[in-house]
């Protein structure tokens, strides 16, 4: 039986593994690492848009040239948050105003273990295994010149695609696989990378310190998920309301009936006459 990935210590414990990481690096990004070291909750010392981040898994290669983060999220409504991660990451690097290089390729890997929820800007919806951004620029005839090398992915494996690579598959099936079917999960071992990935989430080996932070990790993160849904709530509420009294303050300025403008938008003669006295109060 596997421990869920879509768990944040159970997440840290598979991918700080330096084996681990570096087959997975290898299979998402096509790049062969050598790292010595792998963070949790790493911060910088210096704020970028005076927002004080934490990563959640954090490794420059030995030779310094490449940055690698791996984040994890079970909801998707902070796309902004992780694209400001990626640019304050490249960002970061530059430490006097007299010098521009940015010595470090930095990757950033998001994992998402939701389906997607958002929108694209034309209303359609985000229905991808795998989202890339590059930080690359490309000639009038698309063509993509090497300057940066920057990259942001997003992965889900909750919106499977016939086109996604093998090797990427194996992942996002372990991390599906742990959710939803821990007991009988259906993986590659075939991947190195994977099979010890499993060892290591085995439920049935893991210490009771290391359940008991699950179990603790898990209570947190039902509570945030409550309030992050009131707070969800309460905005829609609070937007339908302002949509509401707009309404009104644009028939008022029709100079349409009182009662028919609370008839019109549900609500009592007295909640219009209350807005149209705002309006015209003195400034």
């Amino acid at each position: 039986m596997l421990a869920s990935l879509d768990n944040e210590v159970i997440f840290k414990k598979a991918f700080t593994n330096i084996f681990v990481f570096t087959h997975f690096v290898k299979d998402i990004l096509g790049i062969d690492v050598v790292v010595d070291k792998i963070e949790t909750e790493k911060r910088f010392d210096e704020k970028v848009g005076k927002i004080d981040f934490r990563l959640d898994i954090f490794a420059e290669t030995v030779d310094k040239r490449i940055i690698i983060e791996i984040q994890r999220i079970e909801y998707d409504h902070n796309f902004n948050r992780f694209l400001h991660y990626f640019l304050a990451t490249i960002l970061g690097q530059q430490k006097s105003s007299k010098d521009y290089s940015i010595a470090q390729t930095v990757y950033v890997i998001v994992v998402l273990t939701e389906k997607y929820s958002i929108s694209q800007k034309n209303g359609q919806p985000v229905r991808n295994e795998v989202l890339l951004l590059e930080l690359n620029p490309r000639t009038l005839d698309d063509k993509k010149l090497d300057l940066y090398g920057h990259q942001l992915q997003f992965l889900n494996p909750n919106h499977p695609e016939p086109n996604t690579p093998k090797q990427v598959r194996d992942w996002l099936d372990l991390v599906y696989q742990s959710i939803h079917n821990p007991e009988k999960p259906i993986v590659n071992l075939k991947n190195k990378g994977i099979e010890k990935a499993v060892e290591l989430i085995n439920y049935d080996k893991l210490s009771s310190k290391e359940i008991t932070a699950m179990k603790d990790a898990e209570m947190k993160r039902q509570a945030l998920s409550k309030k992050e849904d009131k707070a969800r709530k309460e905005g829609v509420k609070e937007g339908k309301q302002e949509a509401k009294i707009a309404a009104i303050i644009k028939a008022l300025n029709k100079n349409l009936p009182l009662d028919l403008i609370a008839e019109l938008n549900d609500v009592t003669v007295k909640f219009v006459a209350k807005i149209q006295n705002e309006l015209h109060k003195p400034k």
